[in-house]
């Protein structure tokens, strides 16, 4: 028997589960919104074959759709969330900012209170 092993606290867990559920949900909903709209009325039998089709469409689609974006999935390299300009944390140009306004503020003798015009 496989054994199981916790995660890593921060790192994304690669399941199967989450794709293959979404994709039922949303085939389920195409088959059977195409069973109703195909029926023509209710004087007619429903379109199984339309619903299983639109089913199976869906279903995969979604699923190649949800390998592929998980697939593409890469985190940063650590280097890329240091730096200036663009690359700088918002921690950084926060705590920047307030440096900034509180060596503004000390010269012009200004306390913090209120500003007035």
């Amino acid at each position: 028997m496989a054994e199981k092993t916790p995660g890593i606290p921060g790192e994304p867990r690669i399941s199967v589960k989450a794709p293959l559920g979404f994709s039922a949900l949303l085939g389920l909903i195409a088959g059977v919104v195409t069973l109703i709209v195909s029926s023509g009325g209710t004087a007619h039998t429903p379109r199984w074959d339309l619903g299983a089709i639109a089913f199976g469409v869906a279903f995969i689609v979604c699923l190649v759709v949800a390998a592929m974006l998980s697939m593409s999935f890469k985190e940063n390299a650590e280097h890329l969330g240091k730096g200036s300009g663009v690359n700088r944390t918002s921690a950084e140009r926060l705590a920047q900012n307030q440096h900034n306004q509180k060596l503004r503020d000390d010269k012009r003798g200004n306390d913090g209170g209120p500003r007035t015009p």
